[in-house]
């Protein structure tokens, strides 16, 4: 297990491994793709036998490129994976189609660009740093707002001279529409 934005404490993941009786469970406890530590260790202990349980590849693998070195060292010492949310258990053999199998790679690429996503995003509003687009200057959006409603410029004006886009611009003339129709 290890944490990540949808499961941060890895109670999502407890609770899966609480319902199929998994005996000994190897928790990190960070979300970084480095100093996996508890995976390492879990992997030089690894026995004929064993099976790693997760709840999706992503736990697992952090790349395709991990994922496949991950499936080569256990194999080597005999051991299997089950991972649940993908329903693809290593100790049953040639279950999936290909189509499946590059599903399910393109669905772990998937969730490492997105975790690391979210991770990027969570880490910067704890840093007090505001994410996404920045906002226009309220004063430039209201003088923007009058030149259009005045008639008397182009869009290419008004861009031009207070740098909103016609976008923008009608996003703000439809906010502002909607404001005064739910205050009215």
């Amino acid at each position: 297990m290890r944490p990540y934005p949808d499961d941060p404490d890895c109670s999502a993941q407890q609770a899966e491994a609480d319902r199929i009786d998994v005996t000994t469970r190897v928790v990190e406890t960070h979300d970084s793709a480095k100093r996996r530590t508890e995976l390492e260790q879990m992997l030089e202990t690894l026995q004929t036998g064993d099976e790693i349980v997760v709840t999706h590849l992503y736990v697992l693998a952090d790349s395709t490129r991990h994922l496949i070195e991950m499936l080569e060292h256990m194999e080597s010492r005999g051991a299997t994976v089950w991972s649940l949310r993908e329903n693809i258990r290593t100790i049953e053999r040639a279950s999936l189609s290909f189509l499946e199998t590059a599903r399910h790679l393109v669905q772990l690429q998937s969730d490492v660009i997105s975790m690391s996503t979210r991770a990027g995003i969570t880490k910067a509003k704890e840093q007090g740093k505001q994410t996404g687009r920045p906002r226009k200057a309220d004063e430039n959006v209201r003088r923007a707002i009058a030149m259009y409603q005045s008639k008397n410029y182009s869009l290419a004006d008004i861009r031009e001279q207070t740098g909103i886009s016609k976008s923008t611009l009608y996003r703000y003339l439809e906010s502002e529409t909607i404001d005064t129709t739910e205050k009215g």
